[in-house]
């Protein structure tokens, strides 16, 4: 279960789509990196001629400017300084269009460097690492690496927002099932091969925002109530004043009214102004907070639309994008986008004049209004179904970047889980191993020297099953599982701040594992490594016997590690449903060799006294052991 000096075959009944030589992970991520790259350098030899032509450009428009302010050039020169103007302003816009397609490329770049990581321990130094989704209380999450550093949430999560990276974790958090499971699979599997769709989805949702962006506030501005009922008699007198006050100053112009009148406009205006200033702003400073990016999320939705998919479940996700009006969520997006232009006029230096003039915020404010009344109750339904996706994306890609790993099937009825030639899923080169717990109450009992695989056989065995019931492939040539609810004991902690000791600590974690177990009714899948450590031998031996009583007695499954031998009599007390198995290891040039290898029977070997020696502590050897152990026997 611990790396090799090779990497396995992984022979066997691989279900994602077979890559050959040709188009493996690997290549593809440096094929499409080195044409970003190669893009990007096109980019930016065009970029620097844009650059070139505006310097060229703006220079000549001001000396012709200047020549014609100091009479070196006649008043006509102004037509040529306009047209340089209008140029500029052209190259300007064109220029900025090739900064959005190098920031694009520069994504492109990352994200296959990204693939490329994740074929090697790169992996490891990826940012978003999830820890935020940690918790001490969790029935597994802190045991089997599914969150934190080296986590397979660090090497899985390519979601481009918060929403999606939360519906990851949250599929890793809590087993589905078995037809949730399956619906993910079928749907992840379509994906595979789609790459470019999830390359290019990935990168227009980065490209317009910075950081991930969070759609919680948005969707709340969307689903919050009406914010302009208490002045919704602004909203006519806003049509109707400007046009008034343009007609008073008209006619005054002409002296068929006092040229004072349109004043009596204006002061009203003011008015207006100053009633509805609170409202508008409260609105204004609310939807801004939620915005965040979302004003240019609609290439990101407009990008999926144009994906044909052929499973029901990405067809209703897509649907999820179209609910009642069936129109795109692009369309409404860019609506969205256009309309939040006008209300950031506010930060522009001349909004107080065009404001007073011509109410401008009355109108931008209840024109968004009304597009949070007619789709604000839809907005979680986009951004929940492209979480979704993001999410079966990430299983998507665990399949490309692992083309040896299996989908696993789902049984029915359980608890029940049998894996071939099973490894370690954040293993570069994991040794494989078989492993059968065919049906309740059964459990393997794991002996073995010091740093044999004992502990990492569990991890794997448990995290496999949580990738299995999250609907993502499993790192085995075959493996099948029923929903159950994984519960572990492993890396158990005192808490100087509760006053907890670590023995105190590992009771309330059993309690808590049993108490889970007997609420999933023996649907549990049980893995605790070397229980009770914190007492002495003989309590320890009492206590652990009775704990796998308990946990055997709800029906869950699973497996125990323990250096004590007295508990491999538990096999006869259970007619066969209790099985040993060992690990062992041998001396070599007088090296420790390990082959992680898993075997029926108990162990017959220790190795606590050689790694004190290889360690430099001096120690003596104890005298030969028995040929069988003992009942009490504790192997080091």
């Amino acid at each position: 279960m611990l790396p090799s000096s090779g990497r396995p075959s992984m022979r066997g009944p691989v279900t994602t789509p077979a890559l050959s030589d040709s188009a493996s992970p690997d290549r593809t991520y440096t094929e499409r990196r080195t044409a970003a790259e190669a893009e990007l350098r096109r980019l930016d030899a065009v970029s620097a001629r844009y650059a070139n032509l505006r310097a060229v450009v703006f220079t000549a428009g001001a000396a012709v400017a200047l020549a014609v302010m100091f009479g070196r050039l006649p008043r006509m020169g102004w037509w040529a300084a306009g047209v340089a103007l209008l140029v500029y302003i052209v190259l300007a816009v064109l220029h900025h269009q090739v900064f959005l397609r190098e920031a694009r490329q520069r994504q492109f770049v990352q994200l296959n460097a990204r693939g490329l990581a994740r074929m090697s321990r790169g992996w490891h130094d990826f940012p978003e690492r999830g820890e935020r989704f940690l918790s001490g209380s969790h029935l597994y999450a802190a045991d089997l690496d599914v969150f934190g550093q080296g986590s397979v949430f660090q090497l899985m999560n390519e979601t481009a927002t918060r929403a999606g990276e939360e519906r990851l974790a949250a599929w890793l958090s809590e087993p589905a099932t078995a037809p949730e499971v399956r619906t993910r699979q079928e749907a992840a599997r379509e994906l595979i091969p789609r790459l470019d769709f999830r390359q290019e989805v990935c990168v227009e949702a980065r490209t317009v925002a910075r950081e991930k962006a969070d759609p919680a506030l948005f969707i709340a501005w969307a689903e919050s109530g009406p914010a302009l009922t208490e002045i919704q008699w602004a909203r006519p007198v806003a049509l109707l004043l400007p046009p008034i006050t343009l007609t008073l100053f008209l006619l005054g112009q002409f002296e068929l009214l006092p040229g004072w009148a349109w004043w009596v406009g204006l002061f009203a205006q003011l008015g207006v102004a100053l009633m509805t200033r609170g409202r508008l702003q409260a609105m204004e400073e609310r939807m801004s907070a939620g915005e965040r990016g979302f004003v240019r999320y609609a290439p990101v939705f407009e990008r999926v639309e144009r994906e044909r998919f052929e499973h029901p479940e990405l067809r209703r996700i897509q649907g999820g994008m179209q609910r009642e009006t069936h129109e795109p969520v692009s369309a409404h997006l860019k609506r969205f986008s256009f309309l939040y232009s006008f209300a950031e006029l506010k930060r522009h230096q001349f909004h107080p004049l065009v404001h007073l003039f011509t109410l401008w915020d009355v109108h931008a404010m209840f024109a968004l209004e009304r597009w949070k009344q007619r789709h604000g109750a839809q907005v979680r339904g986009w951004f929940e179904a492209l979480a979704e996706l993001e999410a079966l994306s990430c299983l998507a890609g665990l399949a490309y970047d692992r083309p040896g790993f299996v989908w696993p099937t789902l049984e029915e009825t359980g608890p029940r889980v049998k894996a071939e030639g099973m490894g370690h899923a954040l293993l570069d080169a994991p040794v494989l191993n078989d492993v059968s717990l065919p049906g309740p109450g059964c459990a393997l009992l794991l002996t073995g020297s010091n740093m044999s695989g004992k502990t990492t056989l569990l991890r794997a065995l448990g995290l496999n099953t949580v990738l299995a019931l999250a609907g993502a492939p499993v790192c085995a040539r075959a493996f099948s599982v029923s929903p159950v609810q994984v519960l572990t004991s492993m890396r158990v902690k005192d808490s100087l701040e509760r006053g907890v000791s670590y023995f105190y600590a590992e009771v309330q974690r059993i309690k808590a594992v049993l108490d889970a177990a007997a609420a999933a009714r023996g649907q549990a899948l049980f893995l605790l490594d070397e229980i009770l450590l914190g007492t002495n031998t003989r309590e320890r031996q009492i206590a652990s016997r009775e704990v796998l009583r308990l946990l055997l007695a709800t029906g869950a499954s699973g497996g125990v590690t323990t250096h004590d031998l007295s508990l491999a009599s538990l096999a006869e007390e259970y007619g066969g449903r209790v099985v040993n198995m060992h690990f062992r290891d041998h001396l070599e040039d007088g090296k420790m060799v390990f082959d992680y290898q898993l075997r029926p029977g108990v162990v017959d070997t220790t190795n606590a006294l050689r790694v004190l020696k290889m360690a430099g502590v001096p120690v003596e050897d104890l005298p030969p052991a028995p040929a069988r152990p003992t009942p009490g026997e504790s192997l080091p």
